[in-house]
């Protein structure tokens, strides 16, 4: 964690010819040097600095506090953190999601719409939408709509 009183003793280096260094400190690599190499923007940047400081500390460590992602993880949206998609422990076999979809329309009183039942099986919409479409070939299930909302709803036709 970054400290503001050390970052305003790096500021007084501008006095031994090192301006720029509580930049450096503070994670601000490109201006840090440029300040370095120009006495902190011809001394502008350097006094202006003096009221940064405090939000360059704070920006910097909610920097260094914000979780590493891998790629696959990341959002569109700067800031925002996407939790990894969860998996099933065990791969799960198209009999089993059946199984595991007819308990989760059960306890919805014999309907469920796709993303309740990914919700309810942590399988990932494809596997689910697949073994729904097996479900209604066989007969098993009817689709059809939410009255309020329009979005498809599977009826087992037998709970």
């Amino acid at each position: 964690m970054n400290n503001v009183g050390i970052s305003y003793l790096l500021w007084c280096g501008c006095f031994f010819g090192l301006a720029g260094l509580h930049r450096l400190y503070n994670g601000k690599i490109f201006s840090g040097l440029l300040w370095l190499f120009t006495w902190g923007f011809f001394g502008i940047g350097q006094f202006i600095d003096l009221f940064f400081i405090p939000s360059m500390v704070v920006d910097e460590n909610n920097l260094r506090m914000r979780p590493k992602l891998d790629p696959p993880q990341l959002s569109n949206f700067p800031g925002l953190y996407v939790s990894p998609p969860t998996t099933a422990s065990k791969p799960v076999s198209p009999a089993q999601l059946m199984i595991l979809l007819t308990k989760a329309a059960q306890k919805r009183g014999g309907k469920i719409s796709l993303t309740q039942a990914v919700l309810d099986t942590e399988i990932p919409y494809e596997d689910v939408q697949d073994t729904l479409n097996q479900m209604m070939k066989k007969g098993y299930i009817v689709p059809g709509n939410d009255p309020d909302k329009g979005f498809v709803v599977y009826d087992f036709l037998e709970l």
